[in-house]
């Protein structure tokens, strides 16, 4: 029988909780370059104790090496629990503060950091952004110049604001009708929105407003010059054999247009300066998604007496990190006058506000530290990771080739973190090279064992196997099957299918498709 009533039970369980700090301090470790600059200015926004150091007070600044490698532990392994279970305020029970250690603004020992600054740069930081006009602002000028009445001019707003991002009106043109009908009142025509569609189509760039890819090529070609070579063909290829010519049936369409193989080429070639997706020029224009480096990264030679290389010795890699966009940040001095006034206050009215205000300005100190101490923990994350993953890939930090096969792991253990820390740093970063610039999760790949038992890159193998399609015989282009005999023949031992998951990540189409005049 059950009985009624309550029942009281104590039950023990472990959780792992994160502080304040590691959360910030995870948010800013993924965060990269260019979006730490903006998170930066927001906190400084939001925190007026927050200050920056003025460039000529730190540029000369530089971080020696110390035998104490070991940051302040902010990862979100290492929690400690005691203060985790209690919701600690920032303001302690101490209502001074150790001015002394919030005026300090030391980097983390062993983080090797550079500031990269360039005084011929610094006018460049504070420019505006240049503005450019949108496709749409663009389009909206263009008919404005056109003889359109009213309810033409509804017909041509509901058709460019229904663009997409490539500029094609994919939308059926019944629905433009009913919209304008609907918010507008107006009754429109199947005969009058067409023959707004079609000026539209005649505005710049070349292609816009098209249903389809094919009538995107074809209202291009028709705004060619009527004397350009290949023109005639091309249009007679798209508007008469599309489906021939999507197929690649270069034979077939030779013989349905009756021209020899040279004229046929001509047509192609007057086809491939076309545009399938005129609208991404406004994407191009519009959108700031430029790589700024995280790091720079160049081996130095060993040199002699004399100063000529000295290829006996050993050279070393020089790392530094971008932090021309991350301002030093300091306390702000006046913060510490204010408090020593407060601190002077006489009278129980004057004491009892000045202790609310002391505690909103210690409020704000411990958070503007907190933030500082992420940033610094976030720069000495980022050089030991990048420095592990040089160490890991020195073949190809000297030469641009000969990548090794690396997971996350292998940084992990070797700096002894978290692999989702690792992650993190990874996501989103790059570094320059005399060989270019890449983005770290380039390093990581796994590995292939070659005929002779030797481990190398995937990313390895896909270059090889790029490198066989691209001098391929573009009229008798390979299969997979025979891409996968000629890379065994190099010593790679891969299987068709793997040819083919290969080629897919590539975007390398199959050998039809890749075929040519």
């Amino acid at each position: 029988m059950i009985s009624p009533g309550q029942k009281l039970t104590q039950r023990q369980s472990l959780q792992q909780r994160l502080s304040p700090q590691q959360i910030q301090y995870i948010k800013l470790l993924q965060l990269p370059t260019v979006a730490l600059e903006q998170r930066i200015k927001e906190e400084m926004e939001e925190n007026p104790v927050l200050d920056e150091l003025e460039v000529d007070e730190w540029q000369d600044e530089e971080t020696t090496d110390s035998t104490d490698d070991t940051p302040v532990d902010t990862t979100e392994e290492s929690v400690d629990s005691e203060e985790e279970d209690s919701e600690v305020d920032p303001v302690d029970k101490n209502e001074e503060i150790d001015w002394e250690s919030f005026m300090a603004n030391d980097e983390p020992e062993g983080s090797h950091l550079t500031s990269n600054y360039n005084p011929d740069e610094e006018e460049w930081r504070n420019l505006p952004k240049p503005y450019n006009e949108t496709l749409l602002e663009a389009l909206e000028n263009q008919i404005g110049l056109l003889d359109f009445n009213e309810r033409e001019e509804l017909i041509a707003d509901e058709i460019i604001g229904s663009l997409d991002s490539d500029g094609y009106f994919r939308r059926d043109l019944n629905a433009v009708i009913d919209s304008i009908a609907f918010n507008e009142g107006i009754l429109i025509t199947d005969e009058e929105a067409e023959k707004v569609l079609l000026e539209i189509q005649k505005l710049d760039p070349p292609g816009i407003a098209a249903r389809d890819l094919r009538e995107c090529l074809l209202n291009q070609l028709e705004m060619l010059e009527d004397d350009t070579p290949g023109r005639e063909t091309a249009i007679k290829t798209l508007r008469d054999h599309w489906e021939l010519f999507e197929r690649k049936h270069y034979d077939k369409l030779r013989r349905r247009l009756d021209v020899s193989e040279e004229e046929l080429k001509e047509a192609f070639e007057c086809l491939r300066y076309l545009d399938p997706k005129p609208g991404s020029v406004d994407t191009v224009q519009d959108s700031h998604n430029y790589v700024v480096p995280d790091f720079v990264v160049y081996y130095q030679p060993a040199v002699d007496d004399e100063g000529n290389e000295d290829p006996e010795q050993d050279g070393e890699f020089i790392i530094t990190m971008n932090n021309r966009n991350a301002p030093k940040l300091q306390v702000s001095p006046k913060y510490k006058q204010m408090w020593d006034e407060l601190n002077k206050s006489n009278g129980k009215k004057a004491q009892a506000e000045a202790k609310e205000t002391k505690t909103f300005i210690k409020n704000k100190i411990e958070s503007a530290r907190w933030f500082i101490e992420c940033i610094q923990q976030r720069q000495y994350t980022l050089m030991n990771v990048m420095q592990t993953i040089v160490a890991l890939q020195e073949d190809f930090f000297k030469h641009g080739d000969g990548l090794k096969p690396m997971i996350l792991k292998d940084v992990a253990e070797r700096i002894n973190m978290d692999i989702s820390t690792v992650s993190r740093v990874v996501n989103g970063k790059y570094v320059q090279t005399p060989f270019g610039v890449y983005e770290l999760k380039y390093f990581f790949n796994e590995g292939l064992e070659t005929e002779s038992g030797e481990e190398v890159s995937n990313r390895e193998v896909k270059n090889q196997l790029q490198e066989l399609i691209d001098h391929e015989d573009k009229k008798r282009p390979l299969s997979d099957q025979t891409l996968a005999k000629k890379m065994q023949e190099k010593g790679f031992m891969i299987a068709r299918r793997t040819v083919s998951k290969y080629r897919e990540q590539l975007n390398i189409p199959v050998a039809r498709l890749r075929k040519e005049i």
